[in-house]
């Protein structure tokens, strides 16, 4: 099993209490508040109106056509099917990054470098970048971006983490040979919808669509997440909650653990030892991420509240 945040079922077997607070993701923990969803959501097949009205609302959020969006089942249900529908098999996955790029490809049959420059990436069939990175928070201007889609036969950039961060994004001027993958679930803090959308041409999506097969997501979802993108309001608040209350936590660890980056939606520190700290703050009831290929990383999500914030910081506090 390839390790992941959000795995709060073995915190709690782990550290034996309930009252969690799930930092291990870059899930917005204050999330839109979804209505409750129609009769016909849950009860009908979902249908090609239902996802045309889903498209439109993402096409207009993320400026693109909408006969370039394919919604799936979260972007990691395009980061699995992928690899079955692009040409070539070499594959080049800017690194460190998500883990999952690189573990699909492979098991697609792919050979996958996982090069730390993005320079490295030139001559591959199939190039992947996530921007901004998970998990250092490592940027690319569209421009870069663009420049990097002109040295590789096709180029995937992850924009999981880039609904706050617009001005890097470069689904609404995405090179012909790039596609563009967007999350629904992280920041609008709804991953259980198991929502997100691939961003292409339409012949690359179709085959997409193919692969996925039929009623590939929700009735819930296809409303929700058509009702949620629309929220331009509570977008640009939660824009500003989320760059703000990212500041609120640096302050209260950094002088604990160097930053080393981020995004608004998570933070990553340089800890003496990653593990003793993971578990240190466990015992607050907090669960982080760290990476074993790291021994001194450690990422939060940016909690949700007062009350959150407060037990971050009392469980530095206690440790002196």
């Amino acid at each position: 099993m390839r390790d992941h945040g959000g795995d709060i079922d073995k915190a709690a077997s782990r550290f034996g209490r309930a009252d969690w607070i799930d930092l291990s993701t870059g899930i917005n923990r204050r999330p839109w508040p979804a209505a409750v969803f129609s009769p016909h959501a849950l009860t009908a097949l979902p249908t090609r109106a239902d996802a045309a009205r889903l498209c439109a609302a993402a096409a207009a959020r993320f400026g693109c056509p909408q006969d370039q969006v394919l919604p799936l089942a979260g972007a990691s249900a395009a980061i699995q099917l992928l690899p079955h529908v692009l040409p070539g098999r070499r594959a080049a996955v800017l690194s460190p990054t998500y883990n999952e790029h690189a573990a699909s490809l492979r098991a697609a049959g792919w050979q996958v470098a996982e090069p730390s420059d993005p320079d490295a990436l030139a001559g591959a069939d199939l190039a992947v970048i996530v921007n901004p990175n998970n998990p250092d928070g490592r940027e690319f201007t569209p421009a870069r971006i663009a420049a990097i889609a002109a040295t590789v036969g096709h180029l995937v950039v992850d924009e999981s983490f880039a609904d706050p961060r617009p001005d890097l994004s470069v689904a609404g001027a995405r090179p012909d040979n790039a596609m563009v993958l967007r999350s629904f679930g992280k920041f609008w803090g709804l991953a259980g919808l198991r929502l997100g959308f691939a961003i292409a041409a339409p012949d690359l999506l179709a085959r997409l669509a193919e692969r996925a097969g039929p009623w590939a997501v929700s009735g819930p979802a296809l409303e929700i997440g058509a009702q949620a993108l629309a929220d331009a309001a509570w977008i640009d608040d939660t824009v500003v909650w989320l760059s703000e209350a990212a500041l609120h936590l640096d302050q209260i660890v950094a002088p604990h653990w160097p930053l080393v980056g981020g995004t608004h939606l998570f933070r990553l520190y340089d800890a003496p030892d990653a593990p003793v700290a993971h578990a240190l703050l466990a015992r607050a009831g907090i669960w982080s991420r760290v990476f074993p290929w790291h021994p001194r990383w450690i990422r939060l999500g940016i909690p949700g509240n007062r009350e959150e914030f407060d037990r971050v910081a009392g469980a530095f506090t206690a440790a002196g």
